[in-house]
């Protein structure tokens, strides 16, 4: 057995904090519970606005109907482990698969201009609209294009991270995620 051992650092306003690199196998374990020894995908859902939510992976058909029961309409898929499209298709609802890499480099520009012109253009034509920005575990890829979608409505960058870390205890900001939302913002 192979134990991985890097550490991406991340500096904070106030302090510096080692987060560990997790394994691919890791990642893939979450959002799953055991009961009675079957292991079962679960999903979960923090709304920030009455408009969007933030979250992890939906990963079954029994998730994606409680996705629907929430009244979201539109998803924006993070994820680069699992494609949601297929699975919303049988629920009406509309998929941004915007695959990300939870590696700790910047993101390009483009990875936000999609998703924030997904989350426009879905507000503009449905002004009831609900979307659900999720990654895995709703760690760090969805509270950072949450992160951008927030920042290009008008919030300001420490406003936004205010309200999702807020709402969502588990959202993790890395310096290098902040500084890639920033650039995108700056029209970098």
């Amino acid at each position: 057995m192979q134990r991985e051992s890097r550490v991406a650092v991340w500096v904070g306003p106030k302090a510096k904090v080692k987060i560990p690199t997790l394994s691919q196998r890791t990642r893939e374990g979450w959002g799953t519970r055991k009961i009675q020894g079957r292991t079962y995908r679960t999903m979960d859902i923090t709304w920030l606005t009455h408009q969007i939510a933030v979250g992890g992976g939906i990963w079954n058909s029994g998730n994606m109907e409680k996705v629907k029961r929430e009244g979201i309409t539109h998803i924006i898929d993070m994820q680069i482990e699992f494609d949601d499209t297929d699975l919303a298709a049988d629920y009406g609802i509309e998929v941004l698969w915007n695959p990300t890499d939870d590696d700790f480099e910047l993101k390009p520009a483009e990875l936000f201009r999609r998703g924030v012109d997904f989350v426009v253009k879905a507000f503009r034509d449905e002004p009831d609209a609900k979307v659900f920005i999720h990654c895995a575990a709703g760690v760090h890829r969805a509270p950072m294009m949450a992160l951008a979608v927030l920042g290009s409505m008008g919030w300001s960058l420490e406003d936004a991270m205010h309200l999702i870390e807020g709402r969502r205890a588990v959202a993790d900001f890395a310096d290098v995620y902040v500084r890639s939302v920033e650039k995108f913002l700056a029209g970098e």
